[in-house]
């Protein structure tokens, strides 16, 4: 008998252990709640001979014109205050590149993991500045001549998406997101995300995007109001589809 209790315990323990193991992938479309207006040119004022036959725009809010989908909205889970507790995540050490690229940032938002690397580069043939606000990371503003790169180690998480600013070329914005984990991702230019291999089951995920705050939504048709820009999910092994997350046309400070 008790090896057999025994046996039985082994069972009940291993089949938790394969339950806690198991993974989801959460998958969500954002659209704009208006009509998606077309972005306006920057006002080039520096460099003007290079910088100014660029046809460059605001990026701050872009949105899909044929299908209302919204770029760069950011989806993370969320592990401050009251937010998820998630099991130490292995640092990637990945390197991801920031470019200045044709007088803006490329890409606009960098998503990275704490033991990554930011390489910031310059393969414009005018010099650019880069101005990194962090909190925990100690901060950075350097020059960067024309062909010429830096590094910059993220060693802390940060608590919120951090901006990047080009100080010469004031139009010159882009963001950085330092966690302590991986879930997170931006939309593409039709409003679509893919969060790959989060752990099942109840999860806190904070969503962002530069031009407001995210707190009242329709998912699918129906109305939801995400205090502090979170909500809570149920995340199942295998395909989570929250479907359409329309954001109304006033969120946009």
């Amino acid at each position: 008998m008790k090896r057999l209790f025994c046996l039985a315990s082994a069972l009940t323990l291993t089949l938790c252990s394969i339950a806690s193991a198991q993974t989801g992938d959460l998958k969500v479309r954002f659209e704009f709640g208006g009509a998606a207006a077309v972005p306006a040119l920057v006002n080039v004022d520096k460099d003007v001979e290079y910088c100014g036959k660029h046809k460059l725009v605001n990026e701050r809010l872009v949105v899909n014109p044929n299908n209302k989908g919204i770029k760069n909205v950011v989806l993370y889970v969320y592990t401050g205050r009251g937010g998820s507790k998630l099991d130490d995540v292995a640092p990637a050490n990945k390197t991801h590149t920031l470019a200045n690229d044709k007088c803006r940032f490329e890409p606009h938002i960098v998503i990275a993991q704490t033991g990554d690397t930011l390489k910031v580069t310059n393969p414009d043939t005018v010099g650019h500045n880069a101005n990194l606000g962090f909190f925990n990371n100690k901060q950075q503003n350097f020059t960067i001549p024309a062909g010429q790169e830096k590094s910059v180690e993220l060693k802390e998480s940060e608590p919120a998406p951090i901006p990047i600013d080009c100080n010469i070329h004031p139009w010159m914005k882009s963001y950085i997101v330092v966690l302590d984990h991986h879930f997170a991702a931006k939309s593409d230019e039709n409003g679509d995300l893919l969060i790959k291999g989060l752990p099942a089951g109840e999860l806190v995920f904070r969503v962002y995007h530069e031009a407001g705050g995210i707190k009242e939504v329709k998912v699918d048709g129906k109305d939801e109001e995400w205090s502090r820009s979170r909500f809570e999910i149920d995340i199942k092994p295998g395909m989570n589809d929250l479907g359409t997350v329309t954001i109304p046309a006033d969120f946009a400070d």
